[in-house]
């Protein structure tokens, strides 16, 4: 099976505990206002990959990672490929976190979504809504959005253990790329960048 997926960081602090192989998927037909990621919402781009040439990938860095984080673009648009993937890494030991714009309540009601819920630690759910932007909680980008536990590998201690944070990370290219969680119009002011977000 395939996933078509925007960006691969293969190591990375910002985007759930511990350090994480974070996979953004893409595609995404939310569209909702004021989205940082509007680049991941075309269905038709990204790259196409293998899941078992991503869960090697994931499981030769083992070593060097608490877990695996989903987000995009719309991870339960492809749930059927991460589900695989959730299942094989959670064997081995790893976390996964997975971000949606979706409600957990209304996931749950579509067999399609089964394994990936099924094979998440900690699932972030709710729309970003731009009226209630609020980067006071880990990984959230607007209030409404919500933190389930559906395993005890994590709980409330997140809350004071992390901080949102941002990584910049540059390629051999020097393409530049923003992930984690804070105001990236400001953070691309405040360095000069602005030009390169479009």
């Amino acid at each position: 099976m395939q996933l078509r997926v925007f960006n691969i960081i293969k190591n990375t602090k910002v985007e759930g505990p511990g350090n994480r192989y974070c996979i953004w998927v893409q595609g995404c037909s939310r569209h909702c206002k004021g989205c940082q990621a509007v680049h991941t919402w075309a269905h038709d781009k990204g790259e196409l990959y293998e899941t078992e040439y991503i869960i090697l990938d994931i499981l030769k860095n083992q070593e060097k990672i608490e877990g695996v984080t989903f987000l995009g673009g719309e991870p339960f648009e492809q749930a059927e490929a991460l589900g695989i993937i959730a299942e094989r890494v959670r064997a081995k030991g790893l976390s996964v976190l997975c971000f949606t714009g979706g409600k957990y309540e209304d996931l749950r009601e579509n067999s399609e979504n089964q394994k990936l819920l099924a094979n998440t630690d900690l699932l972030i759910d709710g729309e970003f809504i731009q009226e209630l932007t609020d980067y006071s909680r880990p990984w959230c980008g607007s209030s409404n959005q919500r933190y389930h536990f559906l395993t005890d590998r994590y709980n409330e201690e997140i809350f004071t253990k992390y901080k949102n944070k941002v990584e910049v990370n540059i390629s051999k290219n020097g393409q530049i790329f923003i992930n984690g969680m804070g105001d990236f119009d400001e953070i691309l002011r405040k360095v000069d960048l602005i030009g390169l977000k479009k």
